[in-house]
Order: structure tokens, then C-alpha cells, then sequence
């Protein structure tokens, strides 16, 4: 694991409070790491509701398919993660060991197996020693705790230099409700439907089909909107669990008025983790914000800030501090999606660079290549074609990434 904590984190982990139905502890398995927590189980209440969005990959994990399965039933008893190993491209050895663990957890809590959901990070194509988990079930549930998150946390990273919270309050029919989430990701990012891993719990009542739309809106403007480095993974993995705890009236559709508050709070803790990914990204020294505007639509718009995001001319300029916008017309006209060049806008830091598909009258670099020195650079892009806008977060490409990626196996 990489020692030195990445720049753009956060000052610290924040407090997040115990929340009714939930329980967490963490155990130093030696699944891949020596010394170090990296095997994590979470109780739920019974009758928990789990709604979930899950790597499109096709090459994606035995935990990816059996927690395909799982969802299907809505309910959740138990969440096992492990780090250090993927249990990825690991045959019908993979799926048994997802078999044994899945069992195993489904005794401890004497529940169904469709109740117990598994995740797993780390190497892929090694088979996961499973019975270094198992063994270490009934520990872990002796030591469930409900204000364990930054252990929680902590246990799931890989490359991340720092662990993931956030927390948020809302209200629905005028109750408080709390919800709490983790993640991990640093490298090999790129969703395509969620995040690397990361768990969301509410103690509100919001049946699974319920949470299950508010989950995919709710992805599709945080975790679908970020990049490191263009790489799908094969575990890919967001799950939103919903105790029932709080003593509110029962919602019935995602649209239903009592859950403005709570929908609000969702998004925004979403976007919190996903641009805490972002901020871990392997070898990552600048936040990138990249807002395009005047698309044929909101898709056009996002495909074409990931291309910007995406392209490693763009982030290796960002790192080198050079304000070549030439690029970003470059990735721009690769996007695949309409745009008028003649009428193409582009701003750095807020100060106009082109317009009307020219450079802009008068235009210094000088303030431009001030902003690039800083942390947090901001790109906004007008193609010029419609109304379609959308917001997508990267970070810069540096040496640092390929160090990280050149060891992470040895």
C-alpha cells in the first residue's frame, strides 16, 4: 500500500455516528497484506432493504455475480469485503470460494444465502484464500461494533493512500434520518454503473425497489461521472442498505414528496465519495472539475468530458502546469459527439481562452498559468450545439501513477 497520503485529501476521516440496524468490525486476515486489517463484515438489521449498481465489466468478478444474484431479493443480512485479492478471473475456483464464504456468513447470522453480499479488491486472476476469511468470521462477529466506520474504511484499501467517509442528515415525514458511506478507489477507475467499492447505509424505511431508482439516479451524477485513468474494473461494486429504524411513515416511489430531503442527501453524499476517489487517484497532484455545456445532451455532454478527462495529453499537460487549451480542443473533436467548432468555447480557471472557435481577443496566459499551479483546476467547454450539460471529475496523470502500477503486484 502506497504510505505517503495523497495531496488533495481531506483534513481527516469525518465522524460518522452509529446508525440504528448497523454494525461493523474488521480483522487482519493475511488475505494479501501482512499487519493490516483487510477483511471487513457488516451486520444489518433484519429486514434490512439493499438496492445495488454493479460493474457492466464482462470480465467482472465471481463476487460481482453473486451479489447479481442476491439483489434480486432485495434484503440483506451481512456484507463481507476483503482486500488485496479480487477473486477476479479465478474460474469455478472463484465462484466455489464465493459459495464457501457466502455459507459460512449465512450460518454465522442464520440467514439465507441471497442475504449475504460479498465484495473483493485487490490482484486479479489469484485465487482468494478463502479459508483465511471464514476462519475469521466468528471473531468478527463477536466484535461488531456501531462506530467502527474508519476501521471499516481502512480495511477495504488498496492503493488508496487515505480511507473514504462521508455522512449526511435529512428528514423524511419530518424524522430524522442519518446516512453514512464508505468507498475505496485509487487506480483502475472508470465506472461504468458505480464505484470500486463503496457501501451506503440509512436507517430510514425505503423498500428496495424504492432505493433501488434513487441509487441509479443517484450514481449516474457522482460515481458514473468520474475518471482516473479510463479503466473499468471487474468489481466494481455500490451498494445503498436500508435498515428500517427510523420511526417515519413508509414511502412508496421514488418521486414521492417525503423523500426530497433524503434524495438531496443522497446525491450529495455520493458525489462526496466519488470525488474523494478522484482525489486519491494513484500519483494524483491536481483535482480536475470539467463542466461542458451545449450539448445535444446530457449523455453527448458527459462523453465528452470524459474524453477530455481521459485524454492523457490533457492530464499530463494539467501535471506539467502547462495551459496547452489546444488539447482540449483535441479531445474535444475525438468525443464522437456532435460539436460546432466554429462556435467552441473554452475557459481555464474562469478566464476566456476561445471563443467562437478562435482564440479570444486579447486573451494573456499569464493568469491562465497561474491557475494550473494550483490544486484544483477548472475547465469549462461550450460546444456550441444545444443544451445538454453535464459535470465530470479526473485528476492529472504523473509518474507517480506508474510507480504505484509498476509495484502493486511485488
Amino acid at each position: 500500500m502506497v504510505s505517503t497520503v495523497s495531496p488533495l485529501a481531506p483534513a481527516g476521516f469525518p465522524k460518522l455516528p452509529p446508525l440504528a440496524g448497523v454494525r461493523l468490525a474488521t480483522a487482519a486476515c493475511g488475505v494479501r497484506y501482512r499487519e493490516r486489517a483487510d477483511v471487513c463484515l457488516i451486520e444489518l438489521a433484519p429486514g434490512t432493504a439493499v438496492a445495488g449498481v454493479l460493474t457492466r465489466s464482462l470480465t467482472a468478478s465471481a463476487p460481482i455475480l453473486w451479489c447479481r444474484r442476491a439483489l434480486k431479493g432485495g434484503r440483506g443480512r451481512a456484507i463481507l469485503i476483503n482486500s488485496g485479492n479480487a477473486n477476479a478471473f479465478t474460474g469455478a475456483a472463484g465462484l466455489a470460494s464465493v459459495e464457501r464464504t457466502v455459507q459460512a456468513t449465512a450460518d454465522l447470522f442464520e440467514a439465507k444465502k441471497t442475504q449475504v453480499y460479498v465484495a473483493s479488491t485487490g490482484v486479479i486472476g489469484e485465487p482468494l484464500p478463502d479459508a483465511r476469511v471464514t476462519a475469521a468470521l466468528a471473531g468478527l462477529k463477536a466484535a461488531l461494533d456501531p462506530v467502527a466506520w474508519p476501521e471499516a474504511a481502512r480495511a477495504i484499501m488498496t492503493t488508496d493512500t487515505y480511507p473514504k467517509g462521508a455522512t449526511r442528515r435529512a428528514e423524511i415525514d419530518g424524522v430524522p434520518v442519518t446516512l453514512n458511506g464508505i468507498a475505496k478507489g485509487s487506480g483502475m477507475i472508470a465506472p461504468d454503473m458505480a464505484t470500486m467499492l463503496s457501501f451506503v447505509f440509512t436507517d430510514a424505511k425505503i423498500p428496495a425497489k424504492v432505493l433501488q431508482s434513487l441509487l441509479a439516479r443517484g450514481a449516474d451524477d457522482s460515481f458514473n461521472a468520474i475518471t482516473v485513468d479510463g479503466d473499468t474494473s471487474t468489481s466494481d461494486t455500490l451498494l445503498l442498505c436500508a435498515s428500517g429504524q427510523a420511526k417515519h411513515r413508509r414511502v412508496s416511489a421514488p418521486g414521492d414528496p417525503l423523500l426530497k430531503s433524503f434524495r438531496a442527501a443522497l446525491n450529495d453524499l455520493l458525489r462526496d465519495l466519488a470525488q474523494q476517489v478522484v482525489r486519491d487517484g494513484e500519483g494524483a497532484q491536481k483535482f480536475v472539475t470539467i463542466a461542458v455545456s451545449g450539448a445535444t445532451s446530457k449523455r453527448a455532454a458527459r462523453r465528452i468530458g470524459l474524453a477530455i478527462g481521459n485524454s492523457p495529453l490533457v492530464k499530463t499537460a494539467i501535471a506539467g502546469e502547462d495551459p496547452n487549451w489546444g488539447r482540449v480542443v483535441m479531445a474535444v473533436g475525438k468525443a464522437g459527439e456532435k460539436a460546432d467548432r466554429d462556435r467552441l468555447a473554452i475557459r481555464i480557471g474562469g478566464i476566456e481562452v476561445a471563443r467562437a472557435g478562435l482564440v479570444a481577443p486579447g486573451y494573456d496566459e499569464a493568469p491562465v498559468a497561474r491557475h494550473m499551479k494550483g490544486r484544483d483546476i477548472s475547465i469549462e467547454v461550450d460546444v456550441g450545439v444545444g443544451n445538454g450539460r453535464a459535470t465530470v471529475w479526473t485528476c492529472d496523470l504523473t509518474h507517480g501513477y506508474i510507480d504505484i502500477n509498476a509495484d502493486y503486484r511485488s
